[in-house]
C-alpha cells in the first residue's frame, strides 16, 4: 500500500458518494491508510427499538469513507481541491499543494 499523503486534521472535500460536496477535517485515519473519517459526514442507519433504547428509527452514526473518495482542499483557494506533493526546503521535507504551490502545515 502506498503511503497516504493526507494526515489527521487536514481539511478535505468528499468527491464521491451520498455526501458528495461536504467538507470537513479528517478526524481518524486507519492504520493501513485506506479509510478516513471526516467530521460532519455521518451515515444514516436504521435501528430497531429495544429495551435499553426505547427510540428506534434513523440514527446518525459516524462512519468511514474510502480515502479515494476525498480530496484535499487547497489552503489558498478555499473552494478548490488539489493534490499534495513534497518539496525539500532547508533540508526538511514538507508537503506542498500542487495547484497553488503553498506549503501545508
Amino acid at each position: 500500500m502506498a503511503k497516504a499523503k493526507l494526515l489527521k486534521g487536514d481539511i478535505v472535500k468528499v468527491i464521491a458518494g451520498s455526501h458528495k460536496g461536504a467538507t470537513g477535517p479528517i478526524t481518524w485515519i486507519s492504520k493501513d491508510k485506506t479509510r478516513v473519517s471526516v467530521q460532519g459526514v455521518e451515515v444514516v442507519k436504521h435501528q430497531k427499538p429495544n429495551q435499553t433504547d426505547t427510540q428506534g428509527g434513523l440514527k446518525q452514526i459516524p462512519a468511514t469513507i474510502h480515502i479515494s473518495n476525498v480530496a484535499f482542499v487547497d489552503p489558498k483557494k478555499k473552494d478548490a481541491t488539489t493534490r499534495i506533493g513534497f518539496q525539500v526546503v532547508d533540508g526538511k521535507k514538507q508537503r506542498v499543494a500542487k495547484k497553488s504551490g503553498q506549503a501545508i502545515k
